[in-house]
């Protein structure tokens, strides 16, 4: 049955719904954990650091109070802060620590006392802290701790467009947005009709097709990336094409290192463009594109700078002044002057961004008062196939083109709220009308909506050898990938460093097939696996999470195994990752492995937290060995095309093939061809006791 059009109320009310269940189920675990924990429980999850003073204050990038907190040296820890995990551009709140008892007090104390800010820099010995207004810190003193907090400022500016599209008439309906929704189709595209000089002589024919298909789209094109088919580069020919064109360009993306990417290969072509968002969590090689530094070292940047100094020194002084009357009128006087600082700072804004060609930021940031009344001619969104629709919308709502870049074969956005699916009765009439999901893309919508003339797919790829890009060519982009010759046949022992020639080396691709019971997984307990619990995408999370789910200890001590050989024949730790589904098994794997004393620099991850990274060697561990052939979230087939493509010159597979294979028929067809074409391995238990 064809895809029916929809109205945007319709939409946005259903997206409402979703979104509310979306930041319920986000939130909900983190505040039971801050009602119900001590700070020493909090701080062993890797969600607070206690003991902290305050060593000095400072005004920072924006006119934001920068807090510098220090370990307490009265508790005798030689002021060395230790294992937490709070990092760089994390919301937090810095609050007056509980003292022992007060349990129920303190609680209700981090919630109402303290003030919230952004981690801007994490050393060994503190923390900085951007805090928003200065509302809040005059009343800290003593010892403090740093609570992390969940991001709402996405849900609200998500909330809020939906709410506008909501009561929009269809009068209000712009072009695209008509298009977007089914309303009307896509004007056909002429490719020929334009003539393209290419900047970048170096694009393969279908990275120059998508190009062409790009510029010549009247309202809107898909540019569908696989894994390692040089994405980045064709969006920045895009770039560049439309700025000869002398069209003015909104660049976003779901995540910060999504748009940072764009801005770093943006630099060397001298372009004039604004990086919005805070500057906390930005790239350190982009932050002189950032909108916090240009307030400040521009010639629009005149403007602020004396009321800054004074800000400064008013900063300053608070630190010398004890008597009690004299630090309240300092701050009087610190709100007063920051009020006219956010006016001549707007100002300056107004002139920066107005007087650009190019502003990039994140979906939600695209949503920020400095592009209010903004208009671009086309709005670029890059990994949209990981973007929730309702974040698009941010920046589409009164956009006139839109390129979207992808590649929705891959995981889509993580989602929280989503139910484990009911198994149908045997006697129910099938749905034509799917239930919504906040798993369900922009980028899909289209696709199922327009077809595939809207897309154009780049076809050559430039990370994996030949047989590591064989099987998800085959089966999930219908045989159309070709492995560039640079990279098809490059192995390990090809490294520009010496690397011994081994059994382990001269393979691209390995499988330890443990089937036959004697690698069995064990399980702890958990819940449905069809929930995210399983892939944790902070360190945080998976120190919480790690105890409900599926690990495989005789399958860790075959990798280690393996992982020793190979830094034995001499490839660096670093050109190797372990990548796995289960957060069990991160911990077990973790714990054997002992990284940083026996292999510095490898890295250690959730499949799903390895998404858009590549190494020279990947080894993934399935986990999954049971009688009853139960594979969980393994049948999910996006998952398992971010597995196989991570490496490029070694994939290395240990999984139980017996088990796997029964979960789905994908699994099965890629068992079948780990057997036919990969190095076959079987290993034997025994011969790794005493590991």
């Amino acid at each position: 049955m064809a895809p029916q059009p929809l109205s945007p109320p319709t939409f946005a009310t259903s997206q409402l719904s979703l979104l509310a269940a979306e930041q319920s189920a986000e939130t909900s675990s983190t505040a039971s954990l801050l009602s119900t924990s001590s700070p020493t429980t909090l701080s062993r999850a890797g969600l607070a650091i206690t003991n902290l003073v305050i060593g000095a204050q400072r005004t920072g990038l924006g006119g934001k109070t920068v807090l510098e907190l220090e370990l307490d040296s009265a508790i005798g820890r030689e002021g060395v802060l230790g294992e937490h995990g709070v990092r760089v551009g994390d919301i937090v709140r810095v609050g007056e620590q509980p003292r022992g008892g007060e349990r129920k007090r303190e609680r209700v104390g981090m919630e109402k006392g303290g003030v919230e800010g952004v981690v801007v820099r994490v050393g060994e010995r503190g923390v900085w802290v951007a805090v928003g207004e200065g509302e809040g810190e005059e009343g800290l003193g003593g010892r403090v701790w740093v609570v992390k907090l969940a991001n709402d400022v996405t849900y609200k500016r998500m909330n809020q467009i939906m709410e506008r599209m909501q009561k929009m008439e269809e009068k209000d309906y712009t072009t695209l947005t008509r298009i977007l929704f089914g309303l009307e189709s896509p004007t056909p595209v002429a490719e020929g009709d334009e003539e393209v000089k290419f900047i970048d002589e170096t694009l393969n024919e279908s990275q120059r097709n998508a190009v062409r298909f790009a510029l010549a789209s009247r309202e809107v094109a898909l540019v569908h990336g696989p894994p390692g088919t040089g994405k980045t580069y064709t969006l920045i020919e895009i770039i560049l094409q439309l700025l000869q064109r002398k069209k003015r360009i909104l660049v976003c993306g779901p995540s910060n290192i999504s748009v940072d990417n764009i801005v770093e290969r943006l630099a060397p072509h001298k372009v004039p463009m604004i990086r919005l968002g805070h500057p906390a969590r930005l790239l350190p090689s982009v932050l002189n594109h950032s909108l916090d530094v240009l307030t400040q070292t521009s010639e629009a940047a005149e403007i602020v700078k004396d009321v800054r100094k004074e800000m400064d020194a008013k900063q300053a002084s608070i630190k010398k002044t004890r008597n009690g009357r004299e630090r309240r009128a300092i701050y009087t006087d610190m709100k007063d002057l920051r009020k006219e600082y956010r006016e001549r700072e707007k100002q300056c804004v107004n002139t920066l961004v107005g007087g650009s060609q190019v502003v990039l930021a994140t979906l939600h940031g695209a949503g920020g008062f400095q592009l209010r009344n903004e208009e671009f001619d086309v709005v670029i969104i890059d990994e949209a196939s990981q973007a929730l629709e309702a974040q698009c919308w941010i920046p589409l709502l009164s956009a006139k083109k839109v390129i979207l870049a992808g590649d929705h074969l891959q995981l889509p956005p993580t989602i929280k709220s989503t139910p484990p699916k009911p198994k149908p009765k045997t006697d129910a009439v099938p749905t034509t009308k799917p239930t919504p999901t906040l798993e369900t893309t922009l980028f899909d919508r289209l696709l199922t909506l327009h077809g595939p003339s809207i897309k154009r797919m780049l076809k050559i790829q430039y990370r994996m050898h030949e047989k590591i890009m064989r099987f998800p060519s085959d089966n999930m982009y219908s045989s159309a990938l070709t492995a560039a010759p640079s990279v098809a046949h490059r192995l390990l022992t090809d490294l520009p460093y010496p690397v011994k020639d081994t059994d382990d080396t001269r393979e691209p691709l390995i499988f330890y097939d443990t089937q036959g019971g004697d690698f069995p997984e064990t399980n702890s307990d958990s819940p449905s696996d069809t929930n995210n619990n399983e892939t944790p995408t902070s360190k945080s999370k998976s120190s919480l999470l790690a105890l409900s789910s599926h690990s495989n200890p005789s399958e860790a001590a075959l990798i280690l195994t393996h992982i020793t050989s190979l830094t034995t024949a001499g490839i660096h730790p670093s050109d190797i990752a372990i990548i796995t589904p289960y957060a069990a098994q991160l911990t077990y794997l973790s714990r054997i492995l002992r990284i940083q004393e026996n292999f510095p620099g490898l890295e250690l991850g959730t499949v799903d937290g390895f998404q858009g990274r590549e190494k020279e060697v990947v080894v993934i561990s399935l986990v999954r060995s049971n009688g009853e052939g139960e594979v969980g979230f393994l049948r999910e087939e996006r998952r398992l095309n971010v597995g196989m493509t991570r490496a490029r010159r070694g994939l290395v597979v240990v999984g139980d093939g017996g088990c796997v294979g029964r979960g789905s028929p994908f699994l099965k067809k890629w068992m079948e061809f780990l057997e036919e074409e990969a190095d076959l391995r079987y290993p034997d238990v025994a011969d790794l006791q005493g590991i």
